[in-house]
Formats: structure tokens, sequence, C-alpha cells
């Protein structure tokens, strides 16, 4: 069984920057795709990046609308690592962040995957 430990959460000014990891046990983090998603008290889950395994033909990276440009997803597949950078952080931003490998999203929603326990993200103005 998959598990998967986050890292790196805290407060931070609106602004400022923040680093997300994740590290994951298992064998088969290489031909994974891994993400995170976010949630906010009384919000739904959010996906806001996914790096897809080397394997996928169809992309390497996906980010929602809300972070394109802001946020940097990558992975290291030696180490069975994904990060996070955060740049330019936004208050709407402040949430729980999981990691997730293997995302299944059916009509933009996150249906399935298996995620950590989460790290506050907590972004003040």
């Amino acid at each position: 069984q998959v598990q998967l430990a986050e890292s790196g959460g805290g407060l931070v000014q609106a602004g400022g920057s923040l680093t997300l990891s994740c590290a994951a046990s298992g064998r088969t983090f290489s031909v994974s795709a891994m993400g995170w998603f976010r949630q906010a008290p009384g919000k739904e889950r959010e996906v806001v990046a996914i790096s897809y395994s080397g394997g996928s033909t169809f992309r390497s990276t996906y980010y929602a609308d809300s972070v394109k440009g802001r946020f940097t997803i990558s992975r290291d597949n030696a180490k069975n690592t994904v990060h996070l950078q955060m740049n330019d952080l936004k208050v709407a931003d402040t949430a729980v962040y999981y990691c997730i490998q293997d995302p299944t999203m059916l009509g933009g929603r996150l249906i399935g995957g298996s995620w950590g326990q989460g790290t506050q993200v907590t972004v003040s103005s």
C-alpha cells in the first residue's frame, strides 16, 4: 500500500512563496501520475497540479487555471518525491494541500487516488 507524507506547509504573507514536498513509498512511483490537490473549509477539492509519468503520451503536467504561472510541480523518481513550488501566494490559496498518487478525475472533479494526511498552507493578507 502506498504511503504519502507531505511537508512544507506553513504561514506566509500574500505574495510570498512556499515549497511543499511529498515523500512516497512503493515501487510504482515512477510510473504513476503524482499531483497535489487542496481543500479549503466548505469548498470542494481542487486539483492544482499533476505530473504525469514518463509513459504518458498526452502531456507531462496539468495545472489548474487558478495556479497557472504561479505553481510549479516537479518530481524526482530516483527519490520518490514530488514537490510543489508555490509563488505569489494569495489569500485564496489558503487550504490543506494533499499529495496524491494516480488521481482520477471525472467531470473536473477528483474522484479517486491515494493521498496523504495533508499539510496546511495559510496565506495572510
